[in-house]
């Protein structure tokens, strides 16, 4: 190496003389023009500069041509000083969270949406001047604290951030501190939620098809779509609300209401005249985007898993990716009596947090395809055991996500990580200012025609917060935009779950 580099060296300083002379030569030539020769002399100067460099020592030529590249931080001194928040209006309040550390590097994470960022801050004081590098401890630590859905947001929020500050700290991207990657980029499919009319929902399928070249796409078959609609429904009149809809996400302080009661309890059943209406809706889809597109469904109501197997068996004949969500996710056995009944793959996961709630679903095979989302399925390395888990009984991973561009990269770094993975949900394709809430540090777009660019050199999760643009969207609920958070910097209990 040191030899090659001194045979450069040299090479370069005869041909810098060469050059030189050249320059010089045509300087002392009346004819050469006056703003020919000021070029001139500002290539001499940099030759002049360039020459310099070239009579450096091999220790020296490495030092100077590295002086302006950012080194990493000292991993091993770093210490957690401080989490804050800023509360996005991303799908009605998503909070990004931040780490700081006392060596000024900083990682970023998110609350599942929906999800309280106090989740987060109540965990501040268990990891306060601990090292941040060490994510599996402090994940085994905190984790406790987690529960199912978006219970689960705070846990996987500070995972996500830990993860950026020891790719940052390390000067790595997050895929490789995962064991590395399989691929460049990663699949997306665009969620396309229902419409008020058809031609709305054809001018939104055709906006992802053509526009954006998506090549995955999700829709919902809810049976909100027979709401004025005689004869298609069984009981649903008991669980109207106010506006005559089923509200699938009810009302919170009715524990009792539609969208609080899980699926096997509404006693809501499709009579065939209903069938043959959702069927219409998919078949609608189906011939807009045809057989090259794997079409998923989701949404469908609270009805019960005999309800969901009459459902699948009339849209069998459309060749869905999958069904989603039919009933409750820990209702294993009814689970596998869907998948046994149907062709067509039956999917869940958004909802459990960590490996171990999954297992139940692998062991028996009662799904054909797992479904984490990233924001409560316990962050990157724990949704990477997950996927690798279910390889091994021969289930691929999608991936569901819907919040900022700060989860979502951290779902494309897992995605990139994990080989049996499928695609990744992109939620907001109709947002135009969401892409810019963030800037890629590596200058990379952040979506092409339907896939994720995965950062390949870009350390952490590759993304730095564009301030102005969060700033115009914050919750109009909380415009507080990373303030100190001492209030949670004292730890009151005892935290142990054993004797």
């Amino acid at each position: 190496m040191k030899s090659i580099l001194q045979q450069i060296i040299s090479q370069n300083k005869e041909l810098e003389k060469s050059e030189a002379s050249a320059i010089q030569t045509e300087l002392n030539n009346p004819k050469t023009t006056d703003s020919r020769r000021h070029f001139l002399k500002k290539t001499a100067l940099g030759g002049v500069a360039l020459g310099g460099l070239m009579s450096l020592s091999f220790e020296d030529t490495l030092a100077h041509t590295t002086q302006n590249v950012k080194r990493a931080s000292n991993p091993s001194g770093l210490k957690i000083t401080d989490i804050r928040y800023a509360l996005t209006s991303v799908l009605g309040g998503t909070a990004i969270i931040r780490i700081d550390t006392n060596q000024g590097i900083y990682g970023l994470g998110e609350v599942r949406d929906g999800a309280d960022a106090r989740y987060a801050l109540m965990l501040k004081s268990r990891i306060l001047g601990m090292n941040p590098c060490n994510v599996e401890m402090i994940f085994k630590s905190i984790k406790q604290f987690g529960g199912q859905s978006r219970q689960a947001g705070g846990v996987c929020g500070v995972e996500m951030a830990l993860w950026d500050l020891c790719g940052k700290a390390y000067n790595v991207p997050a895929w490789q501190l995962l064991g590395g990657r399989y691929r460049d980029k990663v699949r997306l499919y665009a969620d396309t939620p229902e419409a008020e009319s058809p031609e709305e929902q054809r001018k939104l399928i055709k906006y992802r098809l053509e526009d954006q070249g998506y090549t995955w796409l999700k829709m919902d078959v809810s049976i909100g779509e027979l709401k004025g609609k005689p004869g298609t429904l069984v009981n649903s009149k008991f669980w109207e609300n106010a506006k005559g809809d089923l509200a699938q996400w009810g009302d919170q302080s009715n524990y009792m209401s539609y969208g609080n009661t899980q699926h096997p309890f509404t006693q809501i059943q499709i009579t065939d005249k209903g069938l043959e209406e959702l069927a219409h809706v998919v078949d609608n889809v189906r011939k807009l985007v045809g057989y090259d597109i794997p079409l998923s469904t989701d949404h469908y109501g609270h009805f019960d898993m005999n309800n969901g197997i009459r459902l699948g068996k009339a849209l069998e004949k459309y060749r869905l990716a999958w069904l989603e969500d039919i009933v409750s996710w820990e209702l294993t056995d009814q689970w596998k009596t869907m998948a046994d009944a149907l062709e067509t793959p039956v999917l869940t996961g958004e909802d459990i947090y960590l490996l171990k709630n999954f297992k139940p679903l692998i062991h028996a095979h009662a799904v054909d395809i797992i479904h984490p989302d990233l924001s409560s399925s316990g962050g990157l390395l724990e949704t990477k055991r997950l996927g690798d888990y279910a390889e091994e009984f021969g289930i691929p991973m999608a991936m569901h996500q819907a919040g900022t561009p700060v989860s979502f990269m951290a779902n494309v770094h897992c995605a990139a990580a994990t080989q049996n993975f499928l695609a990744l949900e992109h939620h907001s394709v109709d947002l135009p200012w969401w892409e810019s809430l963030v800037k890629t540090t590596d200058g990379r777009q952040l979506i092409t025609k339907g896939f994720a660019n995965v950062p390949l050199s870009a350390p952490g999760l590759g993304i730095e917060l564009n301030e102005d643009v969060v700033k115009q969207h914050l919750h109009p609920n909380d415009k507080s935009y990373f303030a100190p958070t001492p209030e949670w910097n004292t730890k009151r209990s005892h935290d142990r779950i054993f004797s």
